[in-house]
């Protein structure tokens, strides 16, 4: 059966899910299933196969289970409904560094002479086992069937660009493009993919996107949260791999590309790509120029005392990793020629909020007096993802009475008032859509590749040259002042998230 869009609903799948009792299924592939089951929006026929080292079927359900309660959107799930889901799912033990495990594997998965329309080996593991995954299933013939055969791998893909390569060649080894799914979460969100549609469908934007009529555009991911249990990881990767390498550059993908031919996954693909290879090289030994790093020193958020990020646990008491990254890119083509798109991200800042703001030129004669305010506050258009859902244009208008007195304004759409329902979350959004195979919210192998090149001079530079200041940012604020510098040279500033500003919070809880 086809959808609108020329998809085809497999009526059946079957999902084999490596690292099956690890973090990221607990917390988010699991509770993701669970609502895409309860929604019926799971194929009719749907089993899944957990893998583990240790691992049998009631224990991965009780896992799952207690995922559920903790991380669900909809709480803790009825006996009834998670019975039924639990129908759908199986255990199986194996090495998965052993190539012969998998004719074991192969055997297990064909018991029932499956012919699912879908079958899809998620990768739930980290990157260093994606190649013995892949030469496992290569082995044994699971990855022939390219029309139904599709393999999800998560970030980090790689610390480097000679590094992704390596893990994107192990898995093309065996596998063709259009079969592997390379996962960012990011994408998955309702407002992200709302840029689209807020863009392309609306015929009052588009003649203003472009360099005549805005004068900046900033994408601002922060977080309130320290290192947490991440401490392994952060201490090789910093602010700049985490987030800006991936879900940074594809937000300013999506805000910057030109119009696709076609909602189409790979015209949309290619449009992305675009901006990538049209962004401005950054030389190396200009590398301050463009951006800027920090690390979080102890300091306040919400009134309790959190400590520095040298102080947290397990982290190194002299580490040079970056908590905090700051990049200016240009994109030189006709429509952005000239405009900075200013990319930041940090941890202990002074909220959780991921938004984007395109800031708008200013007008080019001003008419009113001096007195009037009008210069008070930037027209601009901002794009909220995080914590509330939705679209604020900031205007100027004129304050009743007189004298004449003109103060900002703001026009809102929310998510959650408009259409009286919370979003589905992203890794239901994502996990729908490779059962479907559709591939438009997923990273083509050339769209990493180009952000790696277009970051690494950033990297190497910064690995060759130890932060002198570190740490240069109290916790509770918006950065070191160094990103302020970044931006004041452009003439440009920082401007506080929307979300800070006093206004009505919409209830969005789920009442099911």
């Amino acid at each position: 059966m086809l959808d609108s869009n020329g998809l085809q609903h497999p009526q059946s799948a079957q999902l084999i899910l490596f690292g099956a009792m690890g973090d990221l299924a607990w917390r988010l592939v699991g509770p993701a299933l669970f609502n895409l089951f309860l929604d019926q929006q799971l194929p009719a026929q749907f089993s899944l196969v957990g893998i583990d080292r240790k691992i049998d079927t009631n224990q991965l359900c009780q896992r799952w289970q207690d995922g559920v309660v903790k991380f669900s959107r909809r709480g803790a799930p009825s006996a009834a409904d998670w019975s039924a889901f639990a129908q759908c799912i199986d255990a199986h033990t194996m090495d998965i560094r052993d190539k012969a495990s998998y004719a074991a594997l192969k055997q297990v998965l064909n018991s029932g002479a499956d012919t699912s329309d879908a079958q899809v080996f998620y990768l739930a593991i980290p990157p260093g086992l994606f190649a013995a995954v892949a030469e496992g299933l290569a082995s044994v013939g699971l990855h022939r069937d390219r029309s139904r055969c599709r393999v999800v791998v998560e970030k980090p893909l790689g610390d480097s660009l000679a590094a992704f390569q390596e893990i994107d060649r192990s898995l093309r080894a065996h596998f063709k493009e259009r079969q592997i799914y390379r996962m960012d979460h990011f994408l998955g969100k309702e407002t992200v993919q709302n840029i689209l549609a807020m863009r392309f469908a609306n015929p009052i934007f588009e003649p203003i996107w472009n360099r005549r009529y805005i004068d900046h555009i900033a994408v601002t991911v922060a977080e309130d949260i320290g290192v947490g249990h991440r401490a392994g990881y952060y201490e090789h990767a910093g602010a700049l791999r985490d987030m800006v390498q991936n879900h940074l550059l594809q937000l300013m993908c999506l805000v910057a590309m030109e119009p696709p031919v076609a909602y189409d996954a790979d015209d949309i693909r290619n449009k992305k790509l675009d901006v990538l290879r049209a962004c401005r090289q950054i030389p190396a030994d200009e590398v301050s120029s463009y951006a800027v790093r920090g690390q979080y020193a102890k300091g306040w958020i919400e009134g309790v005392a959190v400590p520095g990020y040298r102080d947290e646990a397990d982290i190194d008491a002299h580490s040079n990793v970056e908590t905090y990254a700051a990049v200016k890119l240009l994109v030189d083509n006709w429509r952005w020629q000239g405009v900075p798109f200013y990319l930041r991200t940090g941890k202990r800042m002074a909220a959780a909020v991921s938004e984007i703001s395109i800031r708008f030129r200013d007008i080019p004669h001003n008419a009113f007096p001096a007195t009037t305010g009008l210069n008070s506050q930037p027209v601009r258009l901002v794009i909220q993802m995080q914590p509330e859902e939705g679209m604020i244009l900031k205007f100027m208008a004129k304050e009743p009475g007189s004298p004449l007195r003109l103060r900002p304004v703001d026009m809102r759409f929310s998510y959650c008032e408009a259409f009286k329902k919370p979003s589905p979350g992203a890794y239901e959004t994502l996990l729908r859509d490779v059962l479907q195979g559709d591939a438009t919210l997923f990273m083509r192998s050339d769209q990493v590749a180009a952000a790696w090149t277009l970051l690494m001079p950033i990297l190497d530079a910064w690995t060759a040259n130890p932060a002198p200041d570190f740490p240069n940012y109290p916790a509770g604020t918006w950065g070191p002042e160094a990103a302020e510098r970044l931006v004041a040279r452009d003439g440009s500033a920082w401007l506080t998230p929307s979300h800070a500003e006093s206004r009505e919070v919409y209830d969005c809880t789920p009442h099911d």
